[in-house]
């Protein structure tokens, strides 16, 4: 009995954005098309405020090669003004997760990996405690314990830095890191360091939120996953949610449902930048979903 194979072609993602004009969808789309690209699926955004156009295409093409690609989307993109990224779809993201001492983040983002629900490969684990490294250890990956204090805030930095370089990471995750990164390796992490705070509780800053929370009767909480800037949490947000609370939830109510909804945000925030979803657009973000 002959059992008949499906050759999948190599599929790409790609993402730009530019000074918007007529005919640039056509422009792409034609592009594609003289390469043998076959486009599976496209998003596009026309911002009147700025005059920026944003796209995200994935197609298949068997005829080029990824590098050849590249080389000749680099002329196309020229003449259009074009800041573009290419990715092969296949390419799981190489992701660096930090963390302190509170797990749920982690431990989610963990279980979703291995589960096969986000397309990352997450290389190592940074901490400046050492509470999760059995954690570590169940899902084989690399933990790096650097401790971190005012003195040494300089060297644990840049030591962290080493580790995500020497990974190749693309994506580095504050998966409740709580220590504020200095404004040099903010910048070395532009545009691929997400951050997850407790949002809808701007005035409990600080340590226990939730108790601050609690104190004053808040009727939502919610969590923030943003980008990593440094201005300390205004970031660009790439997605939020609330739960909604009444008088009877206790401090370890609000606390679960907090870090409930810290867990499911973040998880989303970094699905659709692993999926190359999420462009920036200043001080905000376009998100073809």
């Amino acid at each position: 009995m002959l059992r008949q194979f499906r050759f999948m072609n190599p599929t790409y993602i790609l993402t730009l954005s530019c000074p918007d004009r007529l005919g640039l969808v056509h422009a792409v789309s034609g592009f594609l098309l003289e390469r043998g690209g076959n486009i599976e699926e496209a998003a596009q955004y026309n911002d009147h405020d700025t005059g920026l156009f944003f796209m995200r295409v994935q197609f298949a093409c068997a005829r080029l090669t990824h590098e050849v690609l590249k080389t000749q989307l680099a002329e196309f993109a020229q003449p259009y003004l074009m800041r573009w990224r290419l990715h092969a779809q296949a390419q799981a993201m190489r992701t660096v997760l930090m963390v302190s001492k509170e797990g749920h983040c982690l431990n989610d983002l963990l279980f979703r990996w291995k589960s096969g629900l986000l397309g990352l490969d997450i290389r190592a684990i940074i901490s400046n405690h050492r509470e999760f490294y059995q954690l570590a250890a169940s899902y084989n990956v690399p933990f790096h314990h650097l401790p971190v204090t005012a003195a040494s805030k300089a060297q644990a930095e840049a030591r962290q830095y080493e580790i995500i370089q020497a990974e190749a990471a693309e994506l580095v995750v504050l998966a409740r890191y709580m220590q504020v990164l200095s404004n040099d390796l903010c910048h070395k992490l532009s545009g691929r360091a997400i951050n997850i705070h407790h949002s809808f509780l701007p005035s409990f800053k600080g340590a226990k939120p939730y108790y601050q929370a609690h104190d004053r009767g808040v009727k939502l909480i919610g969590a923030t996953a943003h980008y990593v800037t440094a201005d300390l949490d205004e970031g660009p947000i790439i997605e939020q949610d609330v739960a909604r609370v009444d008088h009877s939830k206790t401090v370890e109510d609000l606390t679960a449902l907090g870090r409930d909804t810290e867990s499911q945000v973040l998880a989303r925030a970094v699905k659709w930048h692993s999926e190359h979803r999420v462009l920036i657009n200043g001080h905000k973000t376009v998100i073809f979903r």
